[in-house]
């Protein structure tokens, strides 16, 4: 029997454990700084076409699909061949970057990691990524080791801010919800954590406030106590 699964004697069907805890990690933000990796991307395939990201116009669109970005952000006005074909070379450009120049964790992932690990507690990565750029990320870091499931922008119809990608890891990985502590980096995962019934983490790499039960500016800042408090509430 898989360590932490129960099967319940009325109907002989897994159940969560009720003492597990887990850590619902975004990636882009949180894990990785890869913001100006997809702003290049971006603006070297949209160049062409007359269009351009500033920073300050790409922060807006962080944690969106890529064709929600399109369809809100851009307002692309192509075919929806050609739109598919600017969201093929975009992702593709962002995979060759990444494997070109590599992607460093932020500071105090890498210890926050080792830690939870440690102290058994169950993670995942819960991001709005496809999965072709997340198997690049993969090859780019040792994030592996960690993850016990790894939820892609595929796994679910609807992306964040719905809770609909939280609450698929939270049955993954067999924990409940409340038992769940997402770490985020932009406004709509931390909505989108909310709505599933769990606590939150926002960290500050890509803005300058979130509405989160706690916040810090880098995971180097956060104690092994505050995610006890925030368990305690």
């Amino acid at each position: 029997m898989q360590k932490g699964l129960y099967m319940n004697s009325s109907n002989n069907q897994p159940r969560r454990d009720s003492r597990a805890q887990a850590v619902l990690w975004d990636l882009d933000g949180t894990l990785i700084d890869s913001m100006p990796y997809h702003l290049e991307a971006w603006n070297e395939t949209l160049s062409p076409l007359g269009y351009h990201f500033s920073l300050e116009s790409f922060k807006p669109t962080i944690g969106l699909r890529n064709g929600e970005i399109i369809r809100d952000h851009l307002k692309l006005d192509r075919s929806p061949a050609e739109i598919e074909q600017v969201l093929l070379n975009k992702e593709e450009r962002y995979r060759t970057i990444v494997r070109e120049r590599g992607l460093p964790l932020l500071a105090g992932v890498q210890a926050w990691l080792t830690w939870l690990k440690a102290h058994h507690w169950r993670q995942a990565i819960v991001t709005s990524a496809p999965r072709n750029n997340v198997a690049a990320i993969q090859q780019a870091t040792d994030l592996d080791g960690f993850m016990d499931t790894i939820i892609c922008a595929e796994d679910v119809e609807r992306g964040k801010p719905y809770p609909d990608a939280f609450l698929l890891a939270a049955e993954r990985l067999r924990v409940q919800p409340a038992r769940c502590i997402v770490f985020e980096d932009a406004a709509l995962g931390l909505e989108g954590a909310r709505r599933a019934g769990m606590r939150t983490i926002g960290v500050l790499t890509t803005h300058e406030m979130l509405d989160a039960d706690v916040v810090v500016k880098s995971l180097a800042d956060l104690t092994p106590e505050a995610l006890e408090r925030i368990m305690s509430r």
